[in-house]
């Protein structure tokens, strides 16, 4: 299951890390991930002031999200890397590392996310393409913001014209396992849609087995 997130980042925080990639230094994108070779792209040096504000905007904006934490239940966040493509640049089929070094200790990465932040109109191709039984493209508005298994298969087709600039994440969840997560957010959907409705002992009734089973599946 996947879930994209409009306007996840604000207008203004869209203008200002625009604005810091303008003065970042981007280098070589297989610098961390050298033995794919269809990983054609650059990525902000992660060094600097510049480089740590980009990080800091990005995560403050998923730990405000209401519907990233439902979705993700998340425990660990990965600074979020502002990554960059040019013409003929691209990203063949893969899956995303199990585990991340970071300096806190390994983070293991359940879930991805790709944060827009180019006009789709100012770049053509470049779609990320996520495979789950057919091929699922996605060229959001900038701000917004598609989260997705990092077990999943997917790309991010060549850009033929412009330059197309986005924020990347990996997330650890406290529920490790996807089809736990996805059981647990399609409870939480129901007694947010259905609850008014509900008598109060059933409503109660069905937030307690969320909360035992949460309680089940939750940790390392």
């Amino acid at each position: 299951m996947f879930i994209d997130i409009k306007g996840l980042l604000t207008p203004e925080e869209v203008e200002r890390l625009r604005h810091i990639a303008g003065e970042l230094k981007f280098v070589d994108g297989r610098l961390s991930n050298p033995g794919n070779t269809t990983k054609q792209n650059q990525q902000a040096e992660e060094a600097g002031p510049l480089y740590a504000e980009s990080a800091k905007l990005v995560a403050d904006a998923f730990n405000r999200s209401r519907e990233f934490k439902d979705f993700a239940m998340p425990q660990r966040l990965a600074p979020p890397l502002l990554a960059r493509y040019e013409a003929g640049m691209k990203y063949g089929v893969h899956a995303d590392a199990a585990h991340l070094p970071l300096k806190e200790g390994p983070l293991r990465s359940d879930l991805s996310s790709t944060v827009f932040l180019s006009d789709p109109s100012s770049y053509e191709g470049g779609e990320l393409v996520i495979h789950i039984g057919r091929a699922i493209p996605f060229k959001l508005k900038p701000g917004d913001a598609v989260v997705y298994p990092s077990t999943t298969l997917h790309e991010v087709r060549p850009v033929t014209k412009g330059v197309r600039l986005v924020s990347l994440t990996f997330i650890q969840s406290l529920v490790r396992e996807e089809h736990h997560r996805d059981v647990l957010f399609e409870l939480g959907e129901i007694s947010a849609l259905e609850g008014d409705k509900m008598d109060w002992l059933s409503r109660t009734r069905l937030e307690v087995v969320r909360q035992n089973l949460l309680r089940m599946w939750s940790g390392a």
